[in-house]
């Protein structure tokens, strides 16, 4: 008996070893979530039925840190997913300052919902371990939007398409004017599942074949004639007008339906019919304004490397001034530190105009620190600058897929006898490469955005009570004057707010006194001041500077021993501080 008693609690003890064993195993890398609960890759693309299961997941499992909602439907009826992450235990979301950020406005630029979704699990899988995300998320809210457009992701994702369509959503539009809509789609002429290009061999071409690369087109010399013309994407002309690949779904850009310097069709292309005319942006306008305590904002698009701010157009400039512009600057300069081979530019100056676009609108309309983060660029492929940027052109593509991916990427080029066009050759990159990352950088490129944006949300304002001093002043009478910091450099408004009056002044309240007169100090040391003649117990503020501090002062009657103070600020969050005199 004695015997197998033994016997258990040595099987007993191997058992529970051997258990320990595997919750050690391996080494945790450092700045990585080490045996996260939600289990994901971030090496692959998520249609939509993922990400929805992912929001869902990782709400279940971490109740205080997540809640999803849906804040709209999509033209199809999807639901758009919106994540709120905080530490829920700690105030209320909506009292904190907060973090707005969406991607994949473009269906063809996949990759922000992937970092996005990063971003989300990374706060919640690190909160207990990292103390920087613990007090961030106490301080912080975060929205975020994986996909702003949800039905053409899955389109681009299921359908045939290039790496450049469709670029909008799915609501049909008559491109070429004659009245009729959906009338050609791609074809998949070699029926490889890609759609890819067009080349047609002649002896008047301005192409060849690059002699160190058999995949790859290049212009022929200015004295010589090449061997072959580009026809464009892979199709046919199936209505018989002459055109190829003409009225496909989503001919719009939803990143010009925003109700700011809005310009029609006309001047400003991709612009629908009027502002806020679809249904997911239109979603994202009424989560935004129904959400003041957004101070920071990141749109995530695709290619370029770049940090964008605006404005998008020329004439916009004169709403960024000296010191909204040098909040930027901070930021986006230390974005290009974070992520080696991105540029932090203005949107109209270094890239071109945009009217009605989404940043425009966040910064100029709601007075919102918003960045534009194109993502990806080819430097990410060798860690050296492209030689020419523009999407595929760049030898380095080619190399990547040739040494890096090992030919994955490129559909070699195949003869085809076309109705129209006769004998010519299909081939060329998949739909999702070059504006796409390949899995192996997908995460490399989403932490270091992550690691903008949490300096981007970091830097929102952070208040707080840092002195108060009471003096008698006789007659049963005391003053109390309160200095309040912000040690962030975000202000509570931005110079545009402030001059536009887009949202209220901020409000700085003495609790538990009997308030006789109240006032901002203009300037402490010579004890001048502006006085509040109505509700002097709650001063107005209209600004509390970044890296800056405001002082107020009340006149109370009675000799109060104690205070409590309250900071209210729509951007600034709400803050109580009490103490003893």
């Amino acid at each position: 008996m004695k015997k197998i008693v033994f016997m258990a609690l040595l099987l007993g003890a191997a058992v529970g070893s051997a258990k320990a064993q595997i919750k050690e195993i391996g080494l945790h890398a450092i700045g990585t979530p080490h045996n996260p609960k939600v289990q994901m890759a971030w090496n692959r693309y998520y249609n939509y039925a993922q990400i929805t299961d992912f929001c869902k997941r990782l709400q279940a499992a971490y109740p205080d840190l997540v809640r999803v909602e849906s804040i709209g439907k999509s033209v199809q009826g999807k639901d758009l997913w919106l994540l709120t992450v905080t530490d829920f235990k700690v105030g209320q979301p909506e009292n904190k300052p907060a973090f707005y950020a969406d991607a994949n406005i473009h269906s063809n630029e996949l990759q922000g919902s992937e970092m996005l979704m990063y971003k989300a699990w990374y706060l919640a899988e690190s909160f207990a371990s990292v103390k920087f995300v613990k007090e961030l998320l106490a301080d912080k809210t975060f929205y975020i939007l994986p996909t702003l457009n949800p039905d053409a992701r899955d389109h681009f994702i299921n359908e045939l398409n290039t790496t450049n369509s469709p670029r909008s959503g799915l609501m049909p539009v008559d491109d070429d004017g004659d009245g009729q809509i959906d009338e050609d789609s791609f074809d998949d002429l070699n029926g490889d599942g890609e759609i890819t290009f067009m080349r047609r061999k002649t002896p008047y071409g301005r192409l060849k074949v690059d002699p160190n690369d058999p995949h790859r087109m290049i212009p022929a010399k200015a004295d010589e004639l090449g061997d072959y013309e580009m026809l464009g994407y892979e199709g046919l002309d199936n209505d018989g007008d002459g055109q190829v690949n003409e009225d496909r779904p989503g001919s719009y850009d939803p990143n010009r339906d925003w109700g700011w310097n809005w310009q029609p069709d006309y001047i400003q292309n991709g612009a629908l019919k009027y502002p806020f005319s679809l249904p997911e942006t239109r979603a994202v306008m009424e989560f935004v304004t129904k959400h003041p305590n957004i101070a920071g904002a990141q749109s995530y698009h695709n290619f370029g490397g770049m940090f964008l701010r605006g404005p998008g157009a020329e004439e916009d400039v004169i709403y960024y001034n000296q010191q909204d512009v040098a909040v930027y600057d901070v930021i986006g300069k230390l974005g290009e530190k974070l992520i080696p081979g991105y540029n932090y530019y203005t949107l109209y100056k270094d890239l071109y105009t945009v009217y009605g676009g989404e940043i425009d609108w966040l910064s100029s309309s709601r007075g919102i620190f918003t960045f534009s983060n194109e993502l990806m660029t080819n430097y990410l492929l060798f860690n050296a600058k492209p030689n020419n940027e523009s999407r595929g052109q760049d030898n380095q593509a080619y190399e990547a897929d040739k040494y890096l991916m090992f030919g994955d990427a490129f559909v070699e080029w195949t003869a085809f006898k076309h109705p129209q066009y006769g004998d010519i050759e299909v081939g060329g990159f998949k739909k999702n490469y070059v504006r796409n990352h390949p899995g192996f950088l997908l995460e490399y490129d989403g932490h270091r955005n992550l690691a903008f944006t949490m300096y981007h949300a970091y830097q929102m304002p952070k208040l707080a009570v840092q002195k108060v001093v009471k003096q008698s002043l006789g007659n049963g009478l005391t003053q109390v004057t309160a200095t309040v910091l912000n040690s962030r450099i975000i202000p509570t408004h931005s110079s545009h707010d402030l001059k536009f009056k887009i949202e209220r002044p901020d409000f700085i309240t003495l609790k538990g006194a009997e308030v006789a007169a109240g006032m901002v100090m203009e300037n402490l040391d010579f004890n001048v001041g502006r006085e509040q003649k109505t509700s002097p117990a709650v001063i107005e503020v209209a600004n509390v500077p970044g890296m800056g501090v405001v002082h107020v002062r009340w006149i109370v009657k009675g000799n109060p021993s104690n205070y409590t103070i309250e900071i209210n600020s729509r951007k600034g969050g709400v803050v109580t501080q009490s103490g003893a005199f």
